[in-house]
């Protein structure tokens, strides 16, 4: 069986937005974004990695949330998503947003025009490379010994990826919440019927989730 290439649980604002351009350590997303509202979908659930107390949802939104490590052997992602440094890496002792317990336990490939050593944290190994498309997800596929590999995002890397048409599925969370300018993945879902089918499945938390595969 092939490998895939998914996008998982990516959310984006009804209006096409996932964050804006100016990240900094204290704003991930970028300012006048409250991660809050956008993933509020996804921190309502049972199965969300950071609830602290018992209960949450047990529903539509749930399912995606339990899914997110389902068959998945390595992961993809862009240097915004790892860090907000940009250019060489003038602090190695900076190693993610998630602490000492990230949320992959996966090989992890960085995308970076400036490498750096490859560390581990708990189960999770990340990867920092240089390369196109193509060959990262070479790479990614043969770290993940015949399973899945996800796509993380940010919008740029899911774009790039996109435009070199080695997605095959994604699943893209579009909250309610508008936010005007900033990265934007579409201006339109229909951008994408050229190449994936699509059906629009809507939960009770005001969440649309968007699925595509290929055609």
């Amino acid at each position: 069986m092939d490998q895939l290439l998914r996008v998982q649980n990516f959310t984006i604002s009804s209006d096409g937005v996932a964050a804006r351009e100016d990240q900094s350590l204290e704003r991930p997303f970028g300012s006048d974004i409250d991660p809050r509202k956008l993933f509020a979908w996804a921190g309502a659930t049972a199965s969300w990695s950071l609830r602290t107390e018992p209960g949450g949802s047990r529903g539509l939104d749930d399912y995606f949330i339990r899914d997110f490590g389902h068959g998945i052997g390595a992961e993809i992602m862009g240097r915004n998503k790892f860090g907000p440094q940009r250019g060489p890496w003038s602090d190695h002792e900076w190693r993610g947003w998630w602490g000492d317990e990230p949320p992959f336990h996966t090989p992890v490939f960085v995308l970076t025009h400036h490498e750096r050593p490859s560390f581990t944290l708990s189960d999770t190994t990340f990867h920092f490379v240089d390369g196109d498309p193509a060959t990262v997800l070479a790479q990614a596929r043969e770290a993940a010994h015949g399973k899945d590999v996800r796509l993380g995002g940010g919008v740029s890397t899911i774009r790039e990826f996109l435009d070199a048409d080695l997605v095959d599925t994604l699943h893209v969370a579009v909250a309610p919440v508008k936010l005007g300018a900033g990265l934007r993945l579409w201006d339109s879902p229909d951008e994408l019927l050229d190449r994936f089918h699509m059906e629009v499945v809507p939960s009770p938390s005001g969440v649309a989730h968007h699925l595509f595969w290929r055609k």
